[in-house]
């Protein structure tokens, strides 16, 4: 039995300390109202301006993985959740449980989900993208990024919240990202909507509304 497993089931009260230092991450993974608003309304940003770079807000401590913000600000009791880390660990999905109550679900299910270890092109593709009735079903992945220029691609983005096209040149996704996300996002509006964040709580927004192409070499924008 793991260390993490120690950590009582959401609702179940305050976990015990262990040797991994459990019990210290859940009282990091609590967001103040501050601090949950201020992620809340970094995400809108991105995603309303794809591809322009915006913060998460400062002052969370960073012990917590910056990916891991947008589900901790917005999952609750009916929200699913999934957290993508190494193979037979649970010790961030226990955390996240704890400290939101969310319940935690298969990628497939997942409204909320994030990873803390590089993901594959595969994971991209079982993301939930609900229907053309009910859009909102689709999931939002906030995934770890190296940074989000000087990449080996440049792509060009198009669409709503962009004013005329936008260049960015992501460092650190999975190989075969681009064509994963096409086929998440053909059914649209129904369709998966995607977070990049670097380790020092930069994040881009890529939602399923946003059309990706192949593009010669340009950097995203940063907000003031």
């Amino acid at each position: 039995m793991s260390a993490v497993e120690t950590v009582p089931a959401p609702g179940g009260g305050a976990p015990a300390t262990d040797d991994s230092g459990t019990a210290e991450l859940v009282a990091a993974a609590k967001l103040r109202p501050a601090q949950a608003q201020g992620v809340f309304r970094a995400v809108l940003d991105a995603l309303a301006q794809p591809g322009t770079v915006t913060r998460f807000p400062a002052g969370v401590p960073g012990t917590v993985p910056p990916a891991l913000l947008p589900v901790l600000a917005l999952a609750d009791l009916g929200t699913g959740v999934c957290v993508l880390e190494e193979d037979g660990s649970r010790r961030w999905s226990d955390v996240v449980g704890v400290a939101t109550n969310a319940p935690a679900v298969p990628l497939e299910q997942a409204r909320l989900a994030a990873a803390v270890r590089p993901v594959a092109a595969e994971e991209i593709r079982r993301l939930a993208r609900g229907t053309a009735d009910a859009p909102e079903d689709g999931a939002v992945l906030c995934l770890p990024v190296t940074a989000l220029e000087g990449g080996p691609s440049t792509w060009r983005l198009s669409g709503p919240g962009v004013p005329g096209e936008r260049d960015v040149a992501p460092l650190g996704l999975p190989e075969g990202f681009v064509a994963a996300r096409a086929e998440i996002v053909g059914g649209f509006p129904a369709g998966a909507d995607l977070l990049l964040a670097t380790p020092d709580g930069r994040v881009m927004g890529l939602p399923r509304s946003t059309t990706v192409t192949s593009a010669p070499g340009a950097v995203a924008e940063e907000e003031n």
